[in-house]
């Protein structure tokens, strides 16, 4: 039985109240004629304050100037903008806030007289999630580009330092040690620079311990006290039952010392600085919201400042490496994107928080550890035994750094043997017979790494001794094998007297 126009109109209103979109339709001149309840939500007017008015009165600059000659120029010329196509426009709000949202437009007629019909879908969710999406891709591949940058830097300054302390032995002038030691600390200061490369690009050599963050944070606040100056006051709110995290605390503390510094500048007439501590757990609601974090149990350090804040575009850039507001020759640019790597790297995440004129908090979620903190035994480091006539298998793919390595080495007192990848330092272990130690380049060419070569040497001659060194390496961030774990690396670039030491603790090793 044909339904009756009453009823027609019934399910039609039943519809439109019940849409989850906002649904607006208007007359030939763009007055809004009806509107549903959920664009009474999304644009934050209540329905008599819709009739009658032009609908641009809904969007900002450009489109709210623009959009009558959309509409002349529709009825005049038959051109379509976004009539039966749909595009993503920005709509605005009552409070004059914006946001994202598709459009679509039909229209309709009713009794000869032309009208349109607009569904608008927010889609802000989905804008934000595009655009974490793309920055998460864009520091990944920032992090590819620095982590081997750092690495063939390294090779460099292995072989920068490793010639300047050669050299050191045949001057005999006052004047000429002086340059050399300048020179060396230059050589120092890179080293120092590649670290925080590698730490951004997730690469860094990591020793992590099972840490109380709340001891560990005390332990800073005396140090900080005289960092920051009289002009900032600096107060802790540490959580008394705070879970233990395995990270490297040597890290940690670089992360907070660089946080903290970033804040004093950023209160350059005096503020006020809190380290907060604290148990999180992340749902899949939050993590969702913030993109990178994934959920569970976390340790939280916050850093909040009370200085200028940071404006939106600035915010979104301030993990990357180099990215820096101060003037020429006060920062690096490295500081945060030191922290975000670190805590990336431990299995963490990063986050900033900030408003212009009020202040900046800087969020590091660690991951919690199950475990209770056990004081580890004293180390006591021994002076290197001089050689007794070990023989050491140098593989290095760098005809610079394996020369001056086989150098450095001779100079200890070793006999030396040398490959320059992991398929020419087996065939030598076979015709060779015994050899000591495997001195041994993580990430070389030739489909076999460090790594691989080192569960060779084990599998093969399992008295051998390895020792494996890099300026990079990506299984080293990543591999939790504990037969990977046992082994001693030697992080690129390095002293004559790290070297001599590293070999020494090889050789002694059980």
């Amino acid at each position: 039985m044909p339904q009756t126009l009453e009823g027609q109109a019934i399910r039609l209103r039943a519809i439109l109240e019940s849409a989850i979109d906002a649904i607006i339709t208007i007359n030939a001149d763009g007055l809004i004629e009806t509107v549903n309840p959920a664009a009474e939500i999304l644009f934050q007017y209540p329905r008599e304050e819709f009739i009658g008015r032009n609908v641009h009165f809904l969007m900002p600059e450009p489109y709210h100037s623009e959009h009558d000659g959309y509409l002349r120029n529709y009825r005049t010329t038959g051109t379509k903008r976004i009539i039966g196509i749909g595009r993503q426009v920005i709509g605005r709000r009552a409070d004059g806030s914006t946001f994202p949202m598709h459009l679509s437009v039909s229209e309709f007629y009713v009794d000869g007289v032309r009208h349109f019909t607009g569904v608008i879908h927010d889609i802000s969710v989905q804008v934000e999630a595009e655009q974490a999406l793309r920055h998460s891709q864009k520091m990944e591949a920032m992090g590819q580009l620095t982590g081997g940058i750092a690495h063939d830097f390294n090779n460099l300054l292995t072989v920068i330092i490793g010639n300047l302390e050669l050299l050191e032995e045949k001057l005999t002038e006052t004047a000429q040690h002086e340059l050399l030691h300048e020179a060396l600390e230059a050589a120092d200061l890179g080293s120092r620079l590649t670290s925080r490369l590698l730490a951004f690009a997730r690469r860094s050599l990591l020793e992590p311990k099972v840490v109380d963050l709340n001891m560990l944070v005390a332990d800073l606040t005396d140090m900080l006290h005289r960092t920051l100056g009289e002009t900032i006051a600096l107060s802790t709110a540490l959580t008394p039952d705070l879970a233990s995290t395995r990270v490297d605390p040597a890290q940690v503390e670089s992360a907070i010392i660089n946080l903290a510094v970033n804040a004093r500048d950023a209160m350059p007439n005096g503020g006020r600085l809190i380290l907060e501590t604290r148990n999180t757990i992340i749902d899949e609601s939050y993590a969702a919201a913030e993109p990178g974090l994934a959920p569970g149990e976390y340790v939280q350090l916050s850093v909040s400042d009370t200085g200028t804040g940071m404006p939106a575009a600035v915010r979104d850039r301030a993990f990357e490496p180099f990215f820096t507001t101060k003037e020429k020759g006060r920062g690096t640019g490295l500081g945060l994107s030191m922290v975000y790597g670190f805590a990336k790297q431990s299995g963490g995440h990063a986050t900033i928080y900030s408003e212009e004129g009020v202040g900046t908090t800087v969020n590091v979620y660690l991951p919690r550890h199950v475990t209770k903190v056990s004081a580890g035994p004293v180390v006591v480091e021994e002076n290197p035994l001089p050689a007794q006539g070990e023989t050491i298998l140098v593989v290095e793919d760098d005809d610079r750094v394996r020369r001056l390595t086989v150098t450095r080495l001779e100079q200890l007192g070793y006999a030396v043997l040398e490959a320059s990848s992991a398929l020419q330092a087996i065939a030598m272990l076979h015709s060779t017979g015994k050899v000591d130690l495997v001195f041994t380049d993580l990430v070389m060419p030739g489909g076999m790494t460090g790594y691989e070569l080192a569960g060779e040497v084990r599998r093969l001659y399992p008295g051998a001794k390895i020792l494996l060194t890099s300026g990079y390496a990506e299984e080293l961030a990543n591999s939790e094998r504990v037969d990977i774990v046992r082994l001693k690396i030697l992080r690129k670039p390095y002293r004559q007297s790290e070297l001599a030491r590293a070999i020494d603790e090889a050789l002694r090793a059980e």
